[in-house]
């Protein structure tokens, strides 16, 4: 008996170790689970793959939102760390679709536009103005320019600075226009009109006038007229040089102490350069002569008027025309005169010059023969349709007398004229060019 049980408890202890955990078998009640339990024992669990949530920080300077593998970045001797892609990364990274149609750039903007809040385009270096920067103390601001601020300043002990008054805010104002700061190199503006007698010389003079008497750079006025021209007759002559004299001893000029020998300087500190007045002479101004001339001025001044003659397919014409950054045209009060203005403007746009004409500035010389007689704002309209703008110029008998001009002496209803001409001709001119 005691055999037979030794014998069974043999089998049931092989039973046991037959069965484990192993082959996913429970073992028996009476058997010891810890004896059944393999020496090692490993369990596979999937976990969802680790995401990193970048803060915003990080976000805001991150370069591309693809991987780089840190296998394909090669650390050099020299410190600088270079990053290869493959070209299936190149591939990924760039657009299926190729970018079609105008990028949206930021356009040019003025100062007021930036402050106004109407523009986020960059701001150039000219609007870093000192009225703009500079922060005076109470005690130390600048006094007020007006009757009333002065006055309200003087009796005050100069406690109360009301400002400048507005008169004086828009005189500044169109300082500011007329000062506009030109970079690289000269710009030429034609005065024309195909009538003579409309006042285009006076209109040449006053407009350089108006320039020089506000910009800090030089100002210069040329007699082109092939003819004989009377530009040098409206200011005091200082000199009996001419454009054949300046032509002739051209090389020997090495500055512009030597080329202002040639002009004659008025109390606005325009310089004007005389054409030929001798009738005996047998070699007309041309273009050539024209190139040698603005060539030299260009050296030396930012801004240069031609005071052309009547002959608009005389070859001065031409070589005035090619320089070009904008024109003015002299219209005068009555009805001939206006329309062969507009027949200017005309033969302009047929000979290829059709931009200078939607940039060009119209003078209205009042002072002409008939214009108490003619429709003013006729003209006006018309020329509006053409042209960028439009000025009146109006009768001074300081001008009437056809003498020197003196710009003290004219009417402030005339210097108003011709400074808004300037204004307008310095901003319808290209600020940088070529740089």
């Amino acid at each position: 008996m005691a055999a037979a049980k030794r014998s069974t408890s043999s089998r049931s202890s092989r039973v046991d170790e037959e069965y484990t955990v192993d082959d996913g078998r429970e073992p028996t009640a009476d058997g010891d689970l810890a004896a059944a339990l393999p020496p090692s024992m490993s369990i596979d669990v999937e976990l969802p793959a680790p995401v990193h949530e970048a803060p915003e920080d990080e976000q805001a300077v991150a370069l591309t939102e693809h991987e780089i593998d840190p296998a394909v970045v090669q650390v050099l001797t020299s410190g600088v760390t270079t990053i290869s892609l493959s070209d299936e990364a190149l591939a990924a990274m760039t657009p299926a679709e190729p970018i079609t149609g105008a990028l949206d750039l930021p356009s040019a903007t003025t100062r007021r536009d930036g402050l106004d809040g109407t523009s986020e385009g960059p701001e150039t270096a000219a609007m870093l103005t000192a009225d703009r920067l500079l922060d005076h103390p109470r005690g130390r601001r600048p006094a007020p320019e007006g009757f009333w601020p002065r006055l309200a300043y003087t009796l005050s002990f100069h406690l109360l600075n009301l400002g400048d008054s507005a008169r004086v805010r828009a005189r500044k104002e169109l300082d500011a226009r007329i000062a506009t700061p030109f970079v690289g190199g000269a710009r030429f503006v034609p005065v024309l009109t195909r009538k003579g007698g409309v006042g285009k010389t006076t209109v040449t003079t006053l407009l350089g006038m108006a320039l020089a008497d506000v910009r800090d750079d030089r100002v210069v006025a040329i007699d082109a007229n092939p003819d004989r021209g009377t530009l040098s007759e409206r200011v005091a002559r200082q000199t009996r040089a001419t454009v054949r004299d300046l032509v002739n001893r051209g090389p020997s000029i090495a500055g512009f102490t030597d080329f202002s020998t040639f002009v004659s300087r008025d109390e606005t500190r325009l310089d004007i350069l005389a054409s030929d007045t001798d009738p005996m002479l047998s070699e007309a101004f041309d273009e050539n002569d024209y190139n040698v001339v603005a060539d030299l001025t260009a050296r030396y001044y930012s801004i240069v008027l031609t005071d052309c003659g009547t002959g608009i397919v005389h070859s001065v014409m031409r070589a005035t025309l090619r320089r070009a950054d904008s024109i003015v045209i002299v219209s005068g009060g009555s009805v001939d005169e206006a329309r062969l203005a507009s027949e200017t403007l005309t033969w302009l746009e047929a000979n290829g010059y059709g931009e200078l004409v939607r940039s060009a500035v119209v003078a209205i010389n009042t002072g002409t023969q008939g214009t108490n007689l003619v429709k003013l704002e006729e003209i006006e309209a018309h020329f509006a349709s053409r042209v960028r703008a439009i000025v009146r110029m109006p009768y001074d008998e300081h001008l009437a007398a056809g003498s020197v001009i003196n710009w003290a002496s004219l009417r402030p209803l005339t210097r108003s004229a011709a400074r808004e001409l300037a204004a307008l001709v310095a901003e319808g001119m290209p600020e940088r060019r070529g740089v």
